[in-house]
């Protein structure tokens, strides 16, 4: 019995690190973006605006994570074991969501650092709530209409049409407005908690 138990919940895993090294990667190609964006260089070339671009175009990619916990509901039904639910699979549903979550935090503290760099710190926290509001658009494209990031590219028509089209519906607006709120109080959250992790260590770091 443990063993069949054993060998589902491995299933369950191998399938699910497919997906979950597939979307932490697309999290994380905004977070490295936004390194090279907004703390080694300084704006005006074309290549910086094209960064920029395709750096607001991953970028909900990294929230986007948050919707994964459909996944592990799936999964608690399918494993249906309570030790094997709170001691492997919670951890690894809870590793992957937080690190996108939080290299959607770093990549907008990266945004914040180069607005202040640049004299426009007055601006950072209407950019933030902004991008939130365009990561809330772009999960819901995402998640219901299974948009990806590159349709920009390859479909733009349809991403326009059917994808505004969508937002004027009240479904639609409701669940943008509800992933807007959650994306406004995690971020709050964690950029506080990131924020004062870096500044314990620097604290460290000069006492030594």
């Amino acid at each position: 019995m443990q063993e069949e138990l054993l060998a589902k919940v491995l299933q369950v895993l191998s399938i699910n690190m497919r997906w979950m090294t597939w979307n932490l990667f697309l999290a994380f190609i905004p977070l490295v973006l936004s390194v090279w964006l907004f703390r080694t260089r300084r704006g005006g070339s074309w290549l910086w605006w094209l960064g920029f671009l395709v750096f607001y175009a991953f970028l909900p990619n990294a929230p986007y994570l948050l919707t994964d916990v459909i996944h592990l509901i799936h999964d608690i039904r399918k494993i249906q074991s309570v030790w094997m639910i709170t001691l492997v699979l919670i951890p690894v549903y809870l590793l992957v969501i937080l690190g996108g979550f939080e290299a959607y935090v770093i990549s907008l503290i990266n945004l914040g650092y180069y607005l202040h760099r640049i004299d426009k710190s007055q601006w950072i926290l209407r950019v933030e709530l902004i991008t939130h509001a365009l990561c809330a658009i772009g999960i819901y494209w995402g998640r219901f209409l299974r948009f990806n990031s590159w349709d920009f590219i390859t479909q733009p028509d349809a991403l326009l049409t059917r994808g505004v089209e969508e937002l004027v519906g009240k479904q639609p607006l409701i669940i943008i407005s509800v992933s807007f709120i959650i994306l406004v109080i995690l971020y709050l959250l964690m950029k506080r908690v990131s924020l004062g992790f870096v500044a314990q260590r620097n604290n460290i770091v000069v006492k030594n």
